[in-house]
């Protein structure tokens, strides 16, 4: 004998009111708890764009991230209390971008704040001032589709150049990334430069000062400063984390003046690196392991060349609908492709890289944490329609 449900009374009408209408009360919605991160090959991307009086350059620069494709899942410009209208001038140039202002001062304090609201599975560091090209974010997301943990942009690595830079601050950079290498056993060859990508679920590891925390009554929260881009690159490195460099060309930025002070930026750097090795020092002697990381390059660039030096982004080539992620290594790396081979084994990459065996570092340690740091709490499906200069490298 099958089961047989009760008949439902019949409503007349729709309308509150109404005759025939029943009233009927609903339960209250739960609201869904925030998407976790997670690695795929069609992750969400966040781009994280810090900003300080650069309203003229936004009007510029949002367009161009928004016309990358793959589509990115958000961009989020972070504002440092800016004079000239700056988050006005992002929503008037996209109405959908996400526009916040930063907590205390310093770029590092911008990115955290921008690093907590994202919501995708990839962050992207991004300047504001014009001097990256969007069309290399493919590049950088390939990278770490193949197994990266860490996009390293690098205007140094084959493929790779700048428009900007001096001889001075190129021979700065070349000695303060031979220290790096050398406390860390990495083989950077562009440390200072910002325009980095990373699985949104290593933001526990990196331990940045929390948004949330009230500014000192004199000078800034370590990390919240110039320094973020070393900070990054140093705890990445001693946590033993895969990185890859990829070629990235930099341009002049479009309008305004750079704030980049070449002496006191360097020593900046250098300070950083001494506190970070410390740091690193630290967390081994409270039972953190000797992690040597690994360390790869992209040997030629995912994108062809423009008049900028860079190659010009193929939309077709990047098609989610004929994408296949194996011809990115996938396969190597287990069956949910991602850090599952054993340990200093060379990372493959998206274009024919070229693996580097890394030198076991003097110090280092790192321990990932549980979860990653706090946002909004869903991520949106789709892009919204209506969300509503820092110093650079040297």
């Amino acid at each position: 004998m099958s089961a047989v449900s009760p008949p439902r009374p019949a409503v007349a009408t729709l309308v509150p009111g109404g005759q025939g209408h029943i009233a009927t009360r609903r339960a209250p919605r739960r609201p869904r708890p925030r998407p976790q991160p997670r690695r795929s090959a069609f992750p969400a991307v966040s781009v994280v764009v810090p900003t300080r009086n650069e309203a003229r350059n936004l009007e510029v620069v949002l367009p161009a991230i928004a016309a990358v494709r793959p589509a990115v899942h958000e961009i989020i410009v972070v504002d440092g209390h800016s004079t000239d209208d700056s988050i006005g001038a992002a929503r008037r140039t996209l109405p959908w971008v996400r526009a916040l202002t930063q907590t205390r001062k310093g770029k590092g304090n911008a990115m955290a704040c921008g690093f907590a609201a994202a919501t995708g599975d990839v962050i992207v560091m991004f300047d504001a001032d014009g001097s990256a090209d969007p069309a290399e974010i493919p590049a950088f997301i390939a990278a770490l589709v193949a197994g990266a943990d860490f996009a390293k942009g690098s205007r140094f690595a084959p493929g790779g150049g700048s428009d900007d830079i001096t001889l001075l601050r190129r021979t700065g950079n070349a000695g303060l990334n031979g220290v790096a290498n050398a406390l860390f056993g990495t083989s950077y060859t562009d440390l200072c430069y910002g325009y980095n990508a990373f699985w949104a679920d290593l933001l526990p590891l990196l331990d940045l000062p929390d948004p949330a925390t009230p500014a000192p009554a004199e000078g800034m929260l370590w990390g919240d400063g110039f320094e973020i881009e070393t900070v990054l690159n140093c705890r990445i490195a001693a946590a033993g984390l895969r990185i890859t460099e990829v070629p990235s060309v930099e341009r002049q930025r479009i309008f305004g003046r750079t704030n980049l002070r070449t002496f006191t930026d360097g020593t900046r750097v250098l300070r950083t690196l001494a506190a970070e090795r410390r740091r690193a020092v630290q967390l081994r002697a409270r039972g953190g392991e000797r992690r040597a990381p690994r360390f790869d390059t992209v040997g030629t660039p995912a994108y062809a060349r423009n008049s900028h030096g860079s190659e010009s982004y193929d939309p077709e080539s990047y098609d989610p609908a004929v994408y296949d992620p194996d011809l990115y290594g996938g396969r190597d790396f287990g069956p949910d492709r991602f850090g599952t081979g054993k340990r200093g084994e060379p990372a493959l990459t998206p274009a024919g890289g070229i693996p580097v065996t890394p030198s076991e570092p003097r110090d280092g340690a790192g321990e990932p944490g549980p979860g990653r740091a706090a946002g909004p709490s869903a991520r949106p499906h789709e892009r919204p329609g209506t969300r509503g200069g820092h110093p650079g490298e040297p």
